[in-house]
């Protein structure tokens, strides 16, 4: 194991030119006392292979754990009473279907996605043993409502929620404006929006909202190897990557199984939103968005593609490394260019990344130009909410 560790962060770690940056910020941050005590916290399993390659628990919890930050988990529910669960999980809202607090999984297809979504942002060890990265957050589960998820947007803003993880989609060429003008009321109230690209490689994440919604944090998934996961679903609106292959979930049951899917890796890049807001309680969600783009590292390319966006995410680097105020930011920039445009008004999500500005960020990354907007696109009637029906048996 000590080998795989060495080779994950060979693979993973942090530069070393942002290493020595990275320590230095962090060093003065304690001397200047803005940095959290490190507090004891569960270890996590030895196949969570995710800890090692993010270098978890030597550099990154060190610096925070995401304490004082709420975490919506717009899903299934999350079944509190788990014992890796116990103390995590806030009581939130049943919006559809029989009342409830959302504290209970109600998802009968894969045996609690929303559960397992929660506990990879914030588990605490005990029965299957999982460990989120985040694990001082608190989730605040949201269930159903609508086809279009406004209700849940809008409640887990009014609730206190900074981060919305928002592991579903439905089919439809454009987002809805509903759903629109709900993404719109969360970045009004500074909340950071994060999905999932989808499980179909031969589909386009421009297909399904909310992937295709303007202001949204849209992420593939990635192996052990940093290599883009075979069926995670390319298109123009994918921004980052982040693991998603052969991952250990707990059910609602309790139980534990492996699986891939584009649903972990948004849940772990929700974790990861969590830690920065946690540290930088006055950073705007703007701001951290930012942030995590430019300190994304190329995985298939130079630049953008369209299966791992900018890039994979480090967390050590994106916790420390000093960001340029003028770096790019093509998710709040195609945001604005909607927010110009007019109440009401669409925004394709079919884009065309032309050749690449190469603009130099910290750890190397090459930038190409904000997504191009192509036209309006005919409405796609929404068929109902899926909890990522895209993906094949196994997947989550």
């Amino acid at each position: 194991m000590k080998g795989r560790r060495g080779h994950l962060r060979a693979r993973w770690g942090t530069p070393t030119a942002l290493k020595r940056l990275a320590a230095t910020c962090a060093t003065t941050t304690l001397i200047l006392g803005y940095g959290h005590p490190v507090s004891a916290a569960p270890s996590p399993r030895p196949d969570q292979w995710w800890f090692p390659a993010w270098e978890i628990e030597e550099k990154v919890w060190p610096l925070s754990k995401g304490r004082g930050v709420t975490v919506a988990v717009l899903d299934s529910g999350a079944e509190a009473r788990l014992p890796e669960l116990r103390g995590v999980v806030l009581k939130g809202k049943q919006l559809a279907g029989a009342r409830g607090d959302g504290r209970q999984d109600i998802d009968t297809e894969k045996g609690g996605h929303g559960t397992a979504m929660a506990v990879a942002i914030a588990g605490q060890g005990g029965g299957t043993g999982l460990v989120g990265i985040a694990p001082e957050t608190r989730i605040l589960p949201v269930v159903g409502g609508t086809f279009f998820y406004e209700k849940q947007i809008h409640y887990a803003v009014d609730r206190g929620a900074k981060v919305i993880n928002l592991a579903l989609s439905t089919p439809g060429t454009e987002c809805p404006p509903r759903t629109q003008d709900a993404i719109n009321y969360a970045i009004e109230h500074d909340v950071v929006i994060v999905t999932g690209a989808g499980n179909l490689a031969i589909a386009k994440s421009s297909e399904y909202y909310p992937p295709n919604c303007a202001g949204v944090l849209t992420v593939g998934a990635l192996d052990a190897d940093m290599n883009a996961w075979k069926k995670t679903t390319p298109g123009s609106t994918v921004m980052a990557a982040a693991p998603g292959v052969s991952v250990g979930v707990a059910s609602k049951y309790g139980t534990y199984r492996k699986t891939n899917g584009t649903s972990f890796a948004t849940a772990l890049t929700s974790g990861l939103v969590a830690l920065i807001r946690s540290r930088y309680p006055e950073m705007s969600g703007r701001e951290v968005v930012q942030r995590l783009l430019y300190t994304a590292r190329d995985v298939d390319t130079k630049g953008w593609d369209e299966r791992t966006g900018y890039g994979a995410l480090i967390p050590y680097t994106a916790l420390t490394a000093k960001i340029p105020p003028n770096a790019p930011n093509p998710v709040y920039e195609r945001f604005d260019r909607l927010a110009k445009a007019g109440p009401r008004t669409t925004l394709s999500a079919r884009a065309v990344n032309p050749k690449p500005r190469i603009e130099q960020g910290s750890n190397g990354t090459i930038w190409p130009p904000v997504l191009a907007v192509i036209g309006t696109l005919f409405v796609a009637a929404a068929s109902g909410i899926l909890y990522l029906r895209r993906a094949r048996p196994g997947s989550c």
